[in-house]
């Protein structure tokens, strides 16, 4: 028996991007199960002993891991029912066992979902319910916000829990399993991952990948700017829910027989302690990080480090200069979606110019287009076009033909290219707001302060700021009666951070009388931006 939830609720054909497998690093077999290339393939090689993850709550083995991989796998089918197909969601930290269960469910042919730690239950509903998601392992410390999930949803039924620093039920579970599973036998184009990514309406895409998918990112972005060993030790701060994290921390490493540093506190500070104590040689982390690791350089060895990738927003020159005079260490910028998996363009030690973004990862085409997307000449500032092995199919959702246009995929992102092939950002091109890494949408912002009683109207935008990219800054129409206080402000704060994720709320209210509209009532943002 067979879930064919997913794949009945791909894009019609027509509507995907042209995938292009051209490129000699993205030959793959038409049968695969790509947790093999992962685990066994160094089982095989004799690398079984060597460290695949260092965590505060303990270091893994790759056969460490992969022992732990196959028992969870068996508790998914023979004691959770898990068919090939169905959706399971993950909710933990950056932890082994966050890592492990991602495996798993790949493994058993299951479709991983991963959460963000801080999402809310009403947060959450909606991804269940898109996703039609059945089953959930979940790290017993965030039971709260799952539980009160649960409580009514029509799908998820079946959840166990883990504790990442003491057994719990999973793992009570897993002691009963054989440390042997024969991963399920998959096409290369099954789906294995729905990554969720909040848009500009504040509702979710669930963009799915193919198991072919999570290897070319490796071959591509991973193996050309990297070009890791595996004597490299990864680190960094993206959630493994991010497909920034995913790739980074988990897949990367995987993929090159190297070992990952999985922390789930990672401020600036936290991160320089990581790469002392480690002698971590590859950190994944945003702008803001290396702003503010910068200035806490002084009296810190971080000589380990040879790589610096910088994704999430778009890496100011400044930033880069500030942290290559303090550190000696050159930052590698780049930009991806989680709609095409990971980074499609990137600065690579063969080229790299301060400030630009980078050229094409080999394999991947782009170009500059204007909004009827006819191609436009050098230098001029446009749409960001692209396709590769990697490309968008969104998960029931009429958004994909905004996405995808005559093949190509339109990132939402404006860029100038130069005769030399070098990609120079702009901005965002549509209304998401980029805080500290985070994609945070304005209008799911504004529907969270629209729930409490002294709001009458809101409109939320992006703030520059020197240390986060961007705050979210909301302007508010009181309600009649209300008047505008400090005290008004603290509470449409908390109200915000207990309705989402709270590193979404408004940093910044400002109350006004009425809020700028076009002559048909729509919200002119772009006055708000110039007045902010």
């Amino acid at each position: 028996m067979i879930d064919t939830f997913a794949r009945d609720n791909l894009p019609p054909a027509a509507h995907w991007p042209d995938l292009d497998f051209s490129h000699p690093a993205y030959q793959y077999p038409d049968m695969m199960n790509c947790t093999a290339r992962f685990l066994d393939h160094w089982l095989a090689n004799g690398r079984g002993d060597a460290t695949a993850i260092y965590s505060p709550f303990g270091n893994w083995s790759y056969a460490g891991l992969a022992a732990a991989v196959n028992q969870i796998a068996h508790v998914l089918v023979e004691d959770m029912g898990l068919i090939p197909g169905n959706r399971v969601l993950l909710r933990s930290g950056n932890n082994p066992m966050m890592v492990a269960a991602y495996l798993a469910v790949i493994r058993a042919g299951g479709i991983a979902v991963g959460t963000m730690p801080l999402l809310r239950a009403g947060e959450l509903d909606v991804i269940i319910d898109k996703a039609e998601i059945s089953h959930a392992l979940c790290d017993i410390r965030l039971q709260h916000e799952l539980k009160n999930t649960t409580r009514n949803s029509e799908f998820l039924k079946k959840i166990r829990y883990f504790d990442a620093s003491s057994d719990n039920e999973l793992e009570a579970l897993m002691g009963t399993k054989s440390d042997v599973f024969r991963p399920y036998e998959c096409r290369a184009d099954d789906i294995c991952l729905i990554a969720f990514t909040s848009g500009t309406t504040g509702k979710p895409k669930g963009t799915m990948h193919f198991h072919r998918d999570l290897l070319a990112v490796c071959d591509g972005f991973c193996n050309h700017v990297i070009d890791p060993t595996p004597d490299d030790i990864f680190c960094g701060s993206p959630p493994l829910a991010f497909t920034f994290g995913l790739g980074g921390l988990a897949l990367f490493p995987l993929h090159a027989g190297a070992a990952t540093v999985l922390a789930e506190a990672t401020t600036p500070a936290d991160l320089l302690d990581v790469i002392e104590d480690y002698r971590a040689t590859i950190l994944f982390t945003a702008p803001t990080a290396y702003r503010a690791m910068t200035s806490l350089l002084e009296g810190r060895d971080i000589s380990s480090l040879r790589r610096g990738i910088s994704a999430g927003e778009h890496l100011p020159k400044a930033t880069y200069d500030g942290f290559l005079n303090a550190s000696g260490l050159r930052l590698f910028d780049g930009i991806g979606s989680t709609e095409m998996l990971h980074t499609m363009i990137s600065s690579s030690e063969a080229g790299l110019v301060p400030g630009s973004t980078g050229t094409m990862v080999p394999g991947f085409q782009g170009k500059i287009v204007d909004e009827d997307g006819n191609d436009l000449p050098i230098g001029s500032v446009g749409r960001l076009a692209v396709k590769g092995p990697t490309g968008c199919r969104y998960l029931a959702d009429d958004r994909q033909t905004n996405y995808v246009q005559d093949g190509w995929n339109l990132t939402g992102d404006t860029f100038s290219m130069d005769e030399d092939g070098f990609f120079w950002y702009q901005a965002r091109a549509d209304d998401m707001i980029i805080s500290a890494g985070y994609n945070i949408a304005g209008p799911e912002v504004e529907n969270a302060l629209l729930e409490h009683s002294a709001v009458g109207e809101c409109a939320v935008v992006g703030k520059p700021d020197n240390m986060r990219g961007s705050i979210v800054k909301a302007f508010v129409v009181p309600g009649p009666g209300i008047k505008p206080s400090d005290t008004l402000a603290k509470s449409l704060q908390d109200h915000a951070k207990e309705a989402i994720a709270p590193y979404k709320y408004p940093r910044e209210i400002e109350f006004v009388d009425s809020l700028p509209k076009t002559q048909t009532g729509k919200l002119q943002r772009f006055k708000l931006r110039l007045n902010g």
